[in-house]
């Protein structure tokens, strides 16, 4: 089944210049790009070292000062990016955001600073996007490829074969957290590194076997972090083409007989990378020792190049969001038929009331658009409460190529397309969701009535009009009168759409009361 907004991007002149912002537990990065001919050409590259994950502490709770000196970086990537349009523009956060908790406030405050909006992404997405990243910037070497990046909170591992990941993983164990934890105040000895890759040896045996079997032909680490310490190893041998596990071990070796990481005195790791450096350090000799790697290169690209080929595909290609959509809809057995039906009829709807709520944003279709081609995914589980078993399926599963928090929003959505409605849960949802999703829902509801008898005939030219939260639908008299059902339904949606404070009035097309 294409989609409408498909269509309408390929469509569409491509932007030239798009925008990528990681915000990492480390560092921030902003990558500005042209996109010509088919390529991207990087012209502008911004790094600040914030290290927003070391300002959480065990309740998730965000330093001041740390909250403060993100802003300000924040501030300065927007005076970057502030006439850029929304489309060309994807900011992300990692493993900080995730684990902060209460974090709307700051997020609201870091939309203001920059000028665009934050999507939290899930260690999954997270790791597909790295692979994107990784698979786009560097030669193909024929055979499967494992791919790791060690961020500050998480480390991910993904195996993919050509621009396809395979197997994605996302351990809770990065450079930050794990320097933290084993050398505080900068304190070194072997005994603290052997402690610290002990603790990764335990996060990484879960998937020891699996990605073993799966096995790769070549191996490329991505990050920062990766990227210091192969070049530490060239410092000490300007022969070393690659990260190897013997060059790691006298690394290792080194790192562990001094006292503090101010004797570290390697021109290569800079003062900023200095304290994470052992906690990067131990992660990757870990990495090599658990999964038997001999030889790793080291890729430029990285979680932020991934963004950019990710709104390339929006725009030029498919969606990888529509992707997942389909198969979702495979998974959990679909009524395809049913579900285009309904598509077709809340876009219907959506048009005739776009101006009215507001509901402009291409986004809002598009949520719009998923919600209704998946509503159906709870009755895979049962009849009963079906779009509570769809709503928790939608927060919780693995969806490649979405936002965490369109995943809210589509959960939200979907878990309210029937049965009684509160208002009760929006605040959680950042803005401008917190406020629109009701209007998204109520369309749905209005499609997903209007198509209970699942019948392939077409139903009659609608009319809706909004006025603020008052609805007007209009259907033919006679219509009306042949579907004894519809009205009883109908009649019932007045009254559930009252308890969230809308008001729907039926009429004929004679202007005439129905309901």
């Amino acid at each position: 089944m294409p989609s409408g907004n498909a269509a309408r991007a390929s469509s569409r002149k491509s932007p030239e210049l798009l925008a990528a912002v990681d915000l990492g537990s480390n560092s921030f990065h902003m990558v500005v790009a042209r996109y010509t001919h088919g390529q991207l050409v990087v012209i502008d590259r911004l790094r600040e070292m914030v290290r927003l994950g070391a300002g959480l502490d065990a309740e998730g709770r965000l330093d001041r000062d740390v909250a403060t000196r993100a802003l300000a970086c924040l501030e300065r990537f927007g005076q970057r990016i502030a006439e850029m349009h929304a489309d060309t523009v994807r900011v992300v956060g990692t493993n900080a955001l995730r684990r902060a908790h209460r974090k709307q406030s700051f997020l609201e405050k870091a939309r203001s600073a920059l000028g665009h909006p934050i999507e939290i992404v899930s260690g999954m997405e997270e790791a597909r996007l790295i692979y994107s990243g990784v698979a786009h910037t560097m030669p193909s070497g024929g055979g499967r490829r494992l791919v790791v990046d060690i961020g500050g909170g998480s480390t991910e591992l993904i195996i993919g074969d050509g621009l396809v990941p395979l197997d994605l993983e996302s351990v809770e164990v990065g450079c930050v957290g794990l320097s933290e934890r084993f050398f505080p105040d900068g304190r070194l000895s072997a005994k603290r590194l052997a402690r610290a890759r002990v603790a990764v040896r335990s996060e990484l045996e879960p998937i020891q076997l699996a990605y073993q079997r799966r096995g790769w032909a070549q191996a490329a680490g991505s990050s920062g972090t990766i990227r210091a310490i192969g070049d530490a190893l060239r410092e000490l041998d300007p022969g070393v083409q690659a990260i190897t596990r013997g060059g790691l071990e006298q690394l290792v070796q080194l790192v562990g007989g001094l006292g503090n990481v101010r004797e570290l005195r390697l021109a290569s790791i800079d003062a900023e990378r200095r304290s994470v450096f052992p906690g990067g350090l131990a992660i990757l000799a870990e990495v090599f020792a658990v999964l038997g790697i001999e030889r790793m290169e080291v890729s430029d690209g990285a979680m932020r190049d991934g963004l950019l080929y990710d709104m390339v595909g929006r725009i030029t290609r498919e969606d990888a969001r529509d992707r997942t959509v389909r198969a979702m809809q495979a998974r959990y057995h679909v009524d395809l038929a049913q579900a285009e039906r309904v598509e077709r009829t809340a876009l219907t709807l959506l048009e005739q009331v776009t101006a009215d709520w507001q509901l402009d944003d291409p986004l809002a279709e598009q949520i719009l658009t998923w919600s209704a081609r998946l509503h159906e995914i709870g009755l895979d589980v049962a009849h009963s409460r079906h779009h509570q078993h769809g709503a928790y399926l939608l927060e919780n599963a693995d969806m490649p190529g979405f936002p965490r928090e369109e995943q809210r929003v589509l959960a939200r959505i979907v878990g309210s397309h029937r049965r009684k409605l509160t208002s009760e849960g929006y605040e959680r949802l950042l803005p401008p969701w917190d406020k629109r999703v009701i209007f998204l829902i109520v369309i749905l509801r209005l499609a997903v009535l209007l198509h209970r008898g699942r019948g392939r005939s077409p139903l009659p030219a609608l009319m809706l009009a909004a006025r603020g939260r008052t609805l007007e639908l209009r259907f033919p008299m006679r219509w009306l009168r042949d579907h004894p059902l519809t009205v009883a339904d109908l009649s019932q949606e007045i009254d559930w759409l009252r308890s969230v404070d809308f008001r729907l009035r039926i009429y004929s097309s004679r202007g005439l009361p129905a309901v």
